[in-house]
């Protein structure tokens, strides 16, 4: 099995160099680059599995840049920055983050959450169970595009993904926050349950879901959530 490839943008060598030194000892293969123009011009060459994204950049901004790694790669997106708020925090998750890191750091927690984006990775059904159908919608996990019975495409992010996914693997059972935890990976907490209510919120708007009664996505108060869609994995 090759090793996972970490690409690292951060504009501090010596950020680069510590998450550089602690994920290759930790058996990751990685490459860092200080500028988002570089990074971007790598992607076209190479399919990272997990991209550390600084916010602070000198020639891009940063949230813009998540945006689109969520829309158009198919990796999973940690930010490692210094802005520590919780809007700051909020609206990476928004922009479609799976996690977020702040500064300063331990590397050794940058390595635990990498692996925990990647053991996610690995759970998930293989290429045989990439498409899923439910009232009028098809989800293309493999395209990251939710297709109605009309023919609209609507994209959705990586993080957006893992919810969909773990709801359209259970419907009809209630998901508990725990259970959620459990299977996405990340600390518990209030920053994992806020992160859950964005993804929750911006899946129900691409649904065209009610956001006052949702059909679909039904918040079961103090308990969890229930996905009440009728599947059909193909």
């Amino acid at each position: 099995m090759s090793q996972p490839h970490i690409a690292i943008l951060d504009d501090e060598p010596e950020i680069r160099r510590m998450l550089s030194e602690a994920l290759t000892e930790a058996g990751f293969r990685t490459t860092a680059y200080a500028r988002a123009t570089e990074f971007e011009a790598a992607l076209k060459r190479m399919a990272p599995d997990v991209c550390l994204v600084d916010l602070g950049l000198p020639d891009r901004d940063g949230l813009a840049l998540v945006h689109r790694l969520a829309l158009e790669s198919g990796a999973a997106i940690i930010i490692i920055s210094g802005r520590g708020q919780v809007q700051d925090r909020v609206t990476g998750l928004e922009l479609g983050a799976d996690d977020y890191i702040i500064k300063p750091f331990d590397p050794a927690e940058v390595v635990a959450r990498v692996r925990a984006r990647l053991r996610k990775g690995r759970s998930d059904p293989g290429p045989a169970a990439q498409t899923a159908s439910f009232n009028g919608w098809t989800a293309h996990f493999d395209r990251y595009v939710l297709v109605s019975d009309a023919g609209e495409e609507v994209t959705f992010s990586h993080a957006e993904g893992e919810v969909l996914r773990l709801f359209l693997e259970s419907p009809k059972r209630l998901i508990s926050r725990a259970q959620m935890q459990e299977a996405l990976g990340g600390a518990a907490g209030e920053s994992f349950d806020r992160a859950m209510d964005v993804r929750i919120s911006r899946l129900r708007t691409k649904l065209g879901e009610d956001p006052k009664n949702p059909r679909l996505i039904k918040t079961i108060y103090g308990a969890g959530y229930i996905f009440l869609g009728d599947v059909r994995w193909e």
